[in-house]
């Protein structure tokens, strides 16, 4: 339950009581020029779009979808979610290419949410303190859907709402976000009934700590737009339940302890899991209920139906420690649903350049393993990098995989020994101008990985990573 939104409201007052519901503004605004107050095609959707845009326009600019560009959808990252299988961490969205078109005018409600984050952006704590006070305090019955712990808890609406914010114009990008984030949610226990509560106090602590700049068309602002968030992620948990359970059981059939703070752990899920190589998934144990966190998938699908994770014990983390030191074969474990857009394209011959920092090769072997499966003979290029030899713990897997397929070369890339570090040291090798570019690791890395390959050439659509944007949630 971490992006408060609400159902929509009727003609009552804002904090009134009587049937018209908390999400309808005091006074209704006026309608800004050039656009209009209301959805006039009856979708929640056009409450989004930008002054003078048309309803099919919202993904006009974009050109493929990956998620290193602003136009992609983030991925879903629930917000209970602090550790992420391969380090990865929260940062702005990457910078968008650059086009020779302006971009579109902001609509005066982004505006006025973006000033809204802007001016909590300094208190961003007590905000989040403050909200989740009144939550469990106005509505008690919603405190068994969090964890008993909210150390790690607090900052995940205000990424959400970062993420909205930075998407508010662009209707495409953010109802898929928005879709994702209403599917992972069903996982939790969360009923649209739910909703109207958490929207209302959010907006209550949106307006006590940023009262400067709070007023009635800011409230209208943030009500329409939670109107039609909350909509778009009820539509879609709704329609994910005819078709997928809310979360799926898992025996643990095997754990390798490869190094010792990393094991590989293989589990037997109790019902078919659907997925694609170089996703992930958020994983519960039964020793720290309703805390969930994220690992990616470490092979693509196999015919037996086994799925494996790489998991590194991080400090504090409650889910990695568990699962190294303390789960067993018989050990079940839950998991939510598959997510994230790091996959390779099959309709393509590009080669595949992939950078794995750390347990971030497990995706990347993963994406191996897809081309190998298809039957492709597509050039694949992986860098490997680890800090010391000690971390290359999975290096045998990698070069066994070389060996049996002449198309995929492993370069193992040790910052200990190499005067170049991941992902500097792909500059000494190339031409990359014809390649896919996937990267998986820790947050800095990505990071710099993303202006290396822009640098060397590789356009931003062809750059492949989960989205920093989300990964930040995934800190130790």
């Amino acid at each position: 339950m971490n992006a408060p939104t609400t159902t929509s409201a009727d003609d009552g007052t804002s904090g009134g009581s009587g049937g018209g519901g908390w999400f309808t503004p005091r006074n209704q605004p006026q309608t800004p020029p050039g656009g209009a107050q209301q959805t006039p095609e009856g979708s929640p959707l056009a409450a989004m779009r930008s002054v003078g845009r048309s309803a099919s326009a919202g993904g006009a600019e974009q050109s493929r979808t990956h998620p290193s560009s602003r136009e992609t959808a983030p991925t879903e990252r629930p917000l209970t979610e602090p550790e992420r299988g391969h380090g990865a961490a929260f940062s702005k969205p990457q910078d968008p290419p650059l086009r020779t078109a302006p971009e579109p005018e902001a609509s005066p409600d982004a505006v006025r949410i973006r000033r809204t984050m802007a001016e909590i952006g300094p208190i961003a704590d007590k905000v989040t303190s403050y909200f989740y006070a009144l939550l469990f305090v106005r509505h008690p019955d919603l405190r068994p859907l969090f964890p008993a712990a909210m150390d790690t808890q607090r900052d995940r609406l205000l990424r959400a709402l970062l993420t909205a914010a930075e998407h508010m114009d662009n209707t495409e990008v953010l109802v898929a976000y928005l879709q994702n984030l209403g599917r992972g949610h069903r996982k939790y226990g969360t009923r649209p009934e739910h909703y109207p509560a958490v929207g209302e106090c959010l907006i209550g602590a949106l307006s006590k700590y940023a009262s400067a700049i709070w007023d009635e068309q800011t409230e209208a602002a943030w009500v329409r737009a939670y109107t039609t968030i909350s909509q778009v992620m009820i539509d879609a948990a709704a329609a994910d339940e005819l078709r997928a359970p809310a979360w799926w059981y898992a025996e643990v059939v095997s754990h390798d302890l490869r190094t010792p703070d990393i094991a590989v752990i293989t589990v037997r899920p109790d019902q078919p899991y659907p997925f694609l190589a170089g996703q992930y998934t958020s994983v519960e144990t039964p020793w720290w209920p309703r805390v969930w966190r994220h690992y990616s998938f470490a092979s693509a699908p196999r015919s037996d139906g086994l799925l494996s994770f790489h998991v590194k014990a991080v400090p504090a983390g409650w889910v990695s420690n568990a699962l190294v030191h303390r789960a067993r074969p018989g050990d079940a474990i839950r998991l939510g649903p598959p997510a994230g857009t790091m996959t390779v394209d099959h309709t393509t011959d590009s080669g595949l350049l992939c950078l794995g920092g750390g347990t971030g090769i497990a995706p990347i072997k993963a994406l191996v393993e897809d081309v190998a499966e298809h039957g492709e003979r597509r050039s694949v290029e992986v860098f490997y990098g680890a800090r010391t030899g000690h971390d290359l713990y999975d290096i045998e897997t990698m070069l066994r995989l070389q060996q049996s397929h002449p198309w995929l070369s492993v370069r193992p890339v040790v910052d200990q020994q190499a005067h170049l570090q991941l992902p500097d040291v792909i500059r000494e090798y190339g031409p990359w101008n014809e390649y896919d570019a996937y990267l998986s690791g820790p947050p800095g890395m990505i990071r710099s990985g993303v202006g290396v390959l822009r640098d060397i050439g590789i356009p931003a659509e062809r750059i492949r990573h989960d989205s920093v944007e989300e990964l930040v949630a995934a800190g130790p």
